[in-house]
């Protein structure tokens, strides 16, 4: 009787270990994801690029060595290719790391960082865009483009970015909360309310990027949710709690917003004119600070080194 019982339970034991075996290998590309730095996938071969990309141009980025917002990219490329058509720009979208090099992004007055995650870039492709925003070139980045673990290259996290992502809500992964807009004047949140609520997979960083001199645009009131994270993690910052910033980067303008988790904000009114005053202004088609003149970035100096 006892043998029975045991045997039964080692050919349990192995079934359940032979569908775990199963379940990993057919989903191995996305458990790679959640390693620090994602999946190690890096084009060399840049896309076919348009003869004619008209001027003032974005660059739409969306590459995903991390974690996918699938739908919430979808989405979020149509607002885009919209704003563009609506406003006479120039857009290209693409998830191809090697399209950053000098000679193309030269084409292009901003990047948008449409919910990128993990390592996306080669050395070369690194030192590209680092030039590219610190000679003048606008930066906005999108929620997941600023919620990985933990980055490999530390220019982006520590300066364009700012502050490294430490977790979000859970149990309830969207709650209702309220955002404070600090600051009205900003083509970005010059539209919207003092006082705005909505609900959100709210992030949360290791500090507040107000200490390092960035500005301050919108913050989460952290009595309005339970700022709880995976397994009850406290993920309180407190009274300044930022969501949404710009600095600049050399000469550069960068914007990041930690809001746009479901593919359906990118429809929400207020979303949408907070987006759409983040490109503008990143694309300096809008007031606000100059952060210096544009340097033109020429091919001879893509041997810059960066971590």
């Amino acid at each position: 009787m006892k043998r029975t019982l045991k045997r039964g339970l080692l050919w349990t034991l192995l079934i359940v270990l032979l569908l775990v075996a199963v379940l990993a290998w057919r989903n191995w590309t996305d458990l790679m994801r959640f390693r620090t730095g994602g999946l190690k996938v890096y084009e060399t071969t840049a896309p076919s690029m348009p003869a004619n990309i008209a001027r003032p141009a974005i660059l739409v980025f969306s590459k995903t060595n991390g974690f996918r917002h699938a739908e919430a990219i979808i989405e979020a490329g149509r607002l885009f290719d919209g704003y563009a058509k609506e406003k006479g720009w120039g857009i290209y979208q693409t998830e191809n790391g090697a399209a950053f090099t000098p000679e193309i992004l030269a084409r292009f007055d901003a990047v948008i960082f449409n919910n990128v995650s993990g390592d996306p870039f080669t050395p070369d492709q690194r030192a590209a865009f680092k030039a590219f925003v610190e000679r003048g070139g606008g930066f906005v980045g999108i929620h997941g483009s600023g919620g990985d673990f933990g980055y490999l290259w530390d220019w982006y996290v520590q300066k364009l970015i700012g502050a490294q992502f430490i977790g979000h809500t859970m149990n309830p992964q969207f709650p209702q909360a309220t955002i404070r807009i600090e600051d009205r004047t900003h083509p970005a949140t010059k539209s919207l309310p003092e006082s705005w609520t909505r609900e959100e997979e709210w992030y949360s960083f290791d500090k507040s990027v107000r200490a390092k001199g960035y500005h301050v645009l919108a913050t989460a009131d952290e009595t309005s949710y339970t700022p709880k994270g995976m397994f009850g993690k406290d993920v309180r910052m407190g009274k300044d709690h930022p969501l949404v910033w710009w600095h600049c980067v050399g000469k550069g303008r960068a914007l990041y917003s930690a809001l746009g988790h479901k593919p359906e904000y990118y429809s929400e009114p207020n979303h949408v004119a907070l987006l759409k005053g983040a490109v503008s202004w990143a694309m300096r088609l809008e007031a606000g600070s100059e952060c210096g003149a544009l340097t033109p970035i020429t091919p001879t100096e893509t041997g810059e080194k960066t971590r």
